[in-house]
């Protein structure tokens, strides 16, 4: 057998952690094993969605590699979508194809994008995946610290203001995951200035931008003067719609973009799960997703984790699944306290090893998946585990 050395590109790039977190928990077959550990919910995507997939089965035209772009139905919901939340108006047939999800949209972007070592602003911390993405597309990261407070994370405005050099090609935003942290009118206005100053294209991560709480709005940077030539958006079906394994998701922006990352596209995945469009189709043209009352619930169990943490070093999530815990302020490791949370208080979290410079010392708590009541107990379990 010829010996495998790992290419370069590969050599920065690591596991995310949250398999091993998964399997492990797997493993044990313990249904009083709360599963705080990966970016899935127990809250069904809408009743359309999931009719429409079931009556997509059986139609021909769901079962092919064509159109490569998306379904034509779709393309035109997508753009609807973000013209109704945003105000912003795009061409179906142009500035708007299917990926197959959100993060491969991501992907193709970046391929289409970066030349060898070009730089990409990013927070910190950031989804691994985000990361390792731009390392597999032969970039480099650029980390903006994101700052926690008790009254949530805010962005560091003026590390952001220094952060770009000539060899910067984008921004790559992502809010609410995996901090929580919801970018202000300010700070966005930060991020259109850079981009605006050194001519910079934005890369905007909207899989979670309508996941808000406490009366927050959506923000679509592409709304900021001179902003919507600069933003490519990337949106999916996956949180909002809570439509995890149908792998549908859209790359918005500029035309001469939007033919570069198509081609990628093409050349990476094909096309997208037919039988999946169809129902992301009904979803996003229904009168109600269910995300309004989805966010709701989502709400009271970021609330009851709050309250279960409180005294600890946590900041509250302004929006998405997931709260971080610093376990280096309590004298210990990310990954000790993953360990001893699972073998003595059967909670399943992930630590953040690989999410960016200082994140490795964050326990990831994701409250999208457990109802309320199971979360009751868990601020007793987690001290009496961390203080073995």
């Amino acid at each position: 057998m010829p010996t495998y050395t790992r290419v370069s590109r590969l050599k920065e790039v690591p596991g995310i952690g949250v398999n091993r977190m998964s399997d492990a928990a797997d493993a044990v077959h313990d249904p009083e094993m709360l599963r705080l550990e990966n970016m899935d919910t127990d809250l069904k995507p809408p009743q359309v969605a999931i009719d429409a997939t079931r009556e997509a089965i059986d139609r021909d035209e769901n079962n092919s590699y064509l159109p490569f772009f998306g379904q034509n139905e779709l393309r035109k919901a997508v753009v609807r979508r973000i013209q109704r939340f945003s105000g912003i108006e795009y061409d179906w047939k142009s500035e708007c194809i299917i990926t197959a999800g959100g993060m491969s949209g991501i992907l193709d972007t970046l391929l289409a994008m970066l030349e060898p070592g070009d730089e990409v602003i990013v927070t910190d911390p950031v989804y691994a995946g985000v990361i390792n993405r731009i390392r597999i597309a032969g970039g480099v990261a650029v980390f903006v610290p994101l700052i926690p407070s008790p009254q949530g994370w805010r962005l560091d405005l003026g590390t952001l203001k220094k952060s770009a050099t000539p060899r910067t090609r984008l921004v790559l935003m992502s809010p609410g995951f995996p901090t929580g942290h919801v970018l202000s009118s300010e700070e966005w206005q930060a991020v259109a200035k850079l981009c605006s100053d050194h001519d910079l294209w934005l890369l905007y991560d909207a899989a979670l931008e309508r996941i808000l709480y406490d009366g927050r709005s959506v923000i679509h940077p592409a709304t900021f003067p001179g902003m919507k030539e600069r933003t490519i958006t990337v949106g999916s079906a996956t949180k909002e719609l809570r439509m995890i394994g149908w792998r549908v998701g859209w790359v918005v922006g500029p035309k001469e973009l939007i033919d570069a990352i198509g081609l990628v596209s093409i050349s990476n995945t094909v096309c997208q799960v037919g039988i999946g469009m169809s129902g992301v189709t009904a979803a996003l043209n229904a009168a109600d997703d269910g995300l309004s009352e989805a966010v709701q619930i989502w709400q009271k169990r970021r609330d009851c984790l709050l309250k279960e943490l409180e005294g600890l070093p946590v900041s509250p999530p302004h929006g998405g699944w997931t709260l971080l815990l610093d376990t280096e302020a309590l004298g210990i490791s990310s990954q000790e306290a993953s360990q001893r949370l699972f073998k003595h208080a059967k909670i399943a979290a992930t630590p953040m090893i690989g999410w960016g410079p200082q994140a490795a010392k964050y326990l990831r708590f994701v409250f999208a998946n457990e109802p309320e009541h199971r979360l009751i107990g868990v601020g007793t379990k987690t001290r009496e585990a961390l203080s073995r």
